[in-house]
């Protein structure tokens, strides 16, 4: 009994330390490639990073991904078909796994403090990315309409997660519409993501547990006509439908909570 809940301790530390083992060499090398190179090229030397971050978590903790829905998304060749991925948000483990999977640069809308955290943050920095202050609402939705058009009209997708934070497994949070107002005020499609992330790597949590992280990509919403409420209220329907169908032992009843 001791060494069932031992191992998986120790694979998550032998992770952790794998994450800063590579981060600090990998980080310093784009840092120092960013001065020569700037755009997609540094956007693609961090995506290294997080292969090797993704990597790891399945070889040394047993966490693999299935996707289903990547039919959906528009194809690596059209550079010109922007959208904005919308996505349930359970772990740090989609926010690491989405670049390697999707076949266009993301630019994430992301809180500025991470910009802080030594060599990840530094790196991030350099990157076309959103980050914003939270306790400014009005500058901060400035700055995510003005550069998510400006990265969207260069062929980035935006993505964003609409409840803001980490969600315990089985819980729902409270999804706010500023991705559908990015959508509605450039013309742009939302595309919905359900993942079960949590159920690897809950939120607030050091362990990860070998297991499969379901990740569904929705068909495209088209913003026309449609309100930033009702077109969000639609992207929540459709992810929380898919999380009680990928993960359903989470979700005993609407008002349950996440199992242990």
């Amino acid at each position: 009994m001791m060494l069932g809940h031992l191992l998986p301790a120790l694979r998550s530390l032998c992770f952790m330390l794998w994450l800063t083992a590579t981060v600090v060499p990998w980080a310093s090398m784009v840092l120092v490639m960013s001065i020569f190179v700037r755009g997609d090229r540094v956007y693609w030397l961090c995506v290294g990073w997080l292969k090797l971050a993704t990597w790891g978590a399945r070889v040394i903790c047993g966490v693999r991904a299935r996707v289903q829905g990547m039919e959906n998304l528009p194809s690596a060749g059209d550079t010109t078909a922007s959208v904005i991925l919308l996505s349930k948000h359970q772990s740090t483990w989609e926010t690491l796994a989405y670049p390697c999977l999707m076949p266009h640069p993301l630019a994430y809308v992301f809180k500025r403090e991470l910009l802080r955290i030594p060599f990840f943050g530094w790196a991030m920095s350099r990157m076309d990315m959103i980050h914003i202050d939270r306790s400014k609402r009005a500058e901060a939705w400035n700055r995510v309409a003005e550069q998510g058009a400006a990265l969207m009209a260069r062929g980035h997708w935006v993505i964003m997660f609409p409840e803001g934070t980490r969600i315990a497994r089985g819980q729902q949070g409270s999804y706010k519409a500023g991705g559908a107002r990015l959508a509605v005020a450039t013309g742009r499609p939302v595309v919905p993501i359900a993942v079960t992330s949590a159920r690897c790597w809950p939120r607030k949590s050091f362990l990860l547990r070998p297991g499969v992280v379901d990740v569904c990509i929705g068909k495209p919403i088209a913003p026309a006509g449609a309100q930033p409420e009702e077109l969000m209220q639609e992207v929540q329907t459709w992810i929380e439908a898919q999380m009680r169908r990928l993960d359903p032992e989470a979700y005993i009843d609407l008002g349950s909570t996440a199992r242990p």
